[in-house]
């Protein structure tokens, strides 16, 4: 047999089998431990913006001018008299846990019944999440003390520490659900504890080294805080998936009556090839989101490009180490009931997929209509999508203390928990022009030294308000002075964010769709192929727009799942979707499709390839698909909207594409193309056939002519 990249770094790990594992867990330990010294460093609002708000938030940040962390605290009675009592009680309060300052008189409601007293936290905002919890005792003790009146807080500080919190126990929730949860669907796919362990095992490790990579790269290209919660999703989905690939080909070749050695060379050559070329693929389309000019998709980039190629890398060379250490040992610590379940389970998905594909083969165009009609009926919500950046209001759902307490502030004083914040530019600030305009706006803060001026214009009606704003009243206020005014605040980040993902994805798309078509081109000298396996990924995209939608912008079936519709979508989650989906599908396509192209090249036709390339993977597509839609909805189950949509739509998008996309649509669709499936453009006959480490093969393929 052949020997091909794959085969070579299989055939050398297994020679050098101690250089190998211990290699890897020296790099391991290494990395994780130069990460965990160094610290993780987030970006700032500046950085995660867009357009006219991070320009504002530059030159507050250039002019030393930073926010300060705002609070808000309303306190409602029954009784005009009662609030103001207890506003007293707690401006005291306040005052004494000397972390405040700016604590401005409260301002009564329209209707007298509710006070709203306002304040900053002392010192760096970025930190002052960490020093709220004396301000959180004082808002508590006067609300316990009085039973007459009703104490809600909302601000930067108190809101920042909540999620803060969550985020730390979601992801113990979502790693301490998900690694078991893989191990439970290995020991049932293989019956035996060291075979289920090897995937997990080696994605935990890959995760801990990309981890430490990641804190260290973060010093220059600040990340977002929940990008290890996405890096943690991807890295072990994706690790666990390239050694199931190994681990079930090495068994399958053990099975068929090969010894350890050629069944290892075997599994490297075909599997192991499989793994770097959809390792590459997912790298590359990951890259992509360098493209979307926001920092915010540049670190995920990173992030996920890191842990791939590490779970790439200890996939073709650790983990054949491991094996040809091990050998049958691979299959010790067999559970006897699951052990011949697992037998059954293997020899029976083959037969299994292939009554399934009987009929598919037989009547290839009815099924190829049927299976995009479904595909485009689940689509068809995604046409109303809306995506907005989530406020924290509504990243935790409708009842949480802190949505509640966002929800009734806004309703009394409208605008209060997220007014536009003006910053204004001058060449010299008090000039008289300048001066005269500021006199327009109220609470003007006025920084003389840095010839910058900001203040709060309360935004009732939202997006709307904030285009009168910044269409109308900033342009005729300040027209002619020779100073330049930007809006900045949490409506206006969103609007700012979503115009630019917008102008972004585009290019994104473009560059993504290029790439993996010229990728499947080069490796499978296929023009129809790779055509075809960007139409598939594009409906098993479309599809996953579609049900995001429909449960979290309607609310269609959400209270199912513990969620609730909120009217939009996390405005990073379409092309964060798209990106990783279409680099997630070259897992099962590239696998899929190289098994086919395998059974092509010992001469059967084009049908008779089709049908033993996907009986043959039935049971290992069937199993990494599993493992993956249940480890993306262990992230459905978590608090904060964002992560349920993520959760929800890679899991759903996964179990289309392993189901009804690679069961159904890419046979019917291959069987109805035929021998054109193989057709090689005439500028790629020239160059080197791809070496695809074939077993040696009876009987030569037949020419294809062009």
């Amino acid at each position: 047999m052949r020997r091909n990249l794959a085969a070579r770094i299989g055939v050398w790990s297994a020679h050098h089998r101690k250089t190998a594992v211990l290699g890897w867990l020296l790099f391991v330990v290494l990395a994780a431990g130069l990460g965990g010294a160094s610290g993780m460093v987030e970006m700032t609002d500046a950085e995660n913006g867009a357009g006219d708000s991070a320009r504002a938030e530059r030159i507050l940040a250039d002019a030393g001018l930073g926010h300060r962390a705002g609070e808000l605290v309303m306190v409602s009675s029954d009784r005009p008299d009662g609030w103001r009592k207890a506003a007293a009680e707690l401006a005291t309060a306040l005052d004494r846990t000397g972390e405040i300052t700016d604590l401005a008189p409260p301002v009564a409601s329209g209707n007298g019944k509710d006070g709203l007293i306002t304040f900053a936290m002392k010192g760096d905002p970025d930190t002052a999440a960490d020093r709220v919890q004396p301000v959180l005792d004082a808002v508590a003790g006067v609300a316990e003390e009085r039973n007459d009146v009703t104490v809600r807080q909302f601000g930067d500080a108190s809101a920042g520490k909540w999620l803060g919190d969550l985020l730390s126990d979601d992801f113990k929730k979502a790693e301490f659900t998900a690694v078991p949860l893989a191990l439970g669907i290995l020991l049932v796919a293989f019956g035996a504890v060291v075979a289920a362990l090897l995937p997990v095992g080696l994605a935990l490790t890959a995760c801990m080294a990309a981890f430490g990579l990641l804190s260290l790269a973060s010093h220059q290209l600040h990340l977002f805080q929940t990008t290890y919660s996405v890096m943690f999703l991807m890295g072990f989905a994706v690790g666990v998936d390239y050694c199931l690939f190994y681990l079930r080909r090495e068994r399958d070749e053990r099975a068929a009556g090969h010894d350890a050695e050629t069944a290892l060379h075997i599994a490297a050559a075909t599997s192991g090839r499989a793994v770097l070329v959809s390792g590459l693929t997912v790298m590359v389309a990951m890259a992509g989101m360098f493209l979307s000019g926001l920092m915010l998709f540049k670190g995920f980039a990173l992030a996920t490009i890191l842990v791939v190629l590490i779970a790439m890398l200890g996939s073709v060379t650790v983990l054949p180490a491991l094996m040809s250490w091990l050998g049958d040992r691979v299959e010790a610590g067999r559970i006897p009931l699951l052990n011949r379940r697992a037998r059954r389970g293997r020899k029976e998905s083959g037969r299994l997929a292939g009554r399934l594909l009987r009929p598919v083969l037989n009547r290839p165009k009815l099924f190829a209509v049927a299976s995009v009609a479904v595909l485009l009926a689940l689509a068809a919500p995604a046409v109303g999508m809306k995506t907005e950046s989530l406020g924290l209001e509504k990243q935790f759902g409708s009842d949480s203390t802190l949505s509640v307490a966002y929800r009734k502030i806004s309703e009394t004083f409208p605008g209060g928990p997220a007014p536009a914040q003006v910053v204004v530019e001058a060449d010299d600030i008090a000039a008289p022009a300048v001066r005269k305009a500021l006199t327009g706006f109220d609470h003007v803060t006025v920084h003389r030294a840095e010839n910058v001026a900001e203040f709060e214009v309360p935004l009732p009606d939202g997006a709307d308000g904030l285009r009168e704003l910044r269409e109308k009243r900033l342009p005729a206020a300040f027209d002619g002075t020779g100073a330049h005014a930007y809006v900045t605040g949490e409506t206006a980040g969103s609007v700012d964010f979503n115009d630019q993902l917008r102008r972004g994805i585009v290019p994104v798309f473009l560059f993504i769709a290029a790439v993996t078509f010229l990728l499947m081109l080069f490796c499978f000298r296929s023009y129809v192929v790779a055509v075809t396996s960007i139409v598939l990924n594009l409906l098993s995209v479309a599809a996953a727009y579609g049900v995001m939608t429909a449960v979290f912008q309607h609310g269609w079936g959400a209270s199912l799942i513990g969620s609730e519709g909120v009217g939009a979508i996390e405005s990073w989650m379409p092309l964060f979707v798209l990106v990783v989906l279409f680099g997630l599908s070259m897992d099962y396509h590239v696998f899929v499709v190289s098994r086919i192209r395998e059974a092509r090249l010992r001469g059967l036709s084009t049908r008779e390839a089709i049908d033993e390339g996907i009986r043959r993977t039935a049971g290992a597509v069937t199993g990494a698909a599993v493992i993956m839609v249940a480890v993306f909805s262990v992230f459905g189950t978590l608090s904060m909207q964002d992560m349920q949509q993520m959760g929800v739509g890679l899991a759903v998008a996964v179990l289309l594409d392993a189901t009804i996309v690679r069961m159904v649509l890419l046979p019917s669709v291959m069987a109805l193309l035929g021998e054109r499936n193989w057709r090689t453009p005439r500028a790629l006959t020239r160059l080197p056939a791809p070496d695809h480490g074939e077993p040696a093969v009876a009987a030569p393929a037949p020419a294809v002519r062009v």
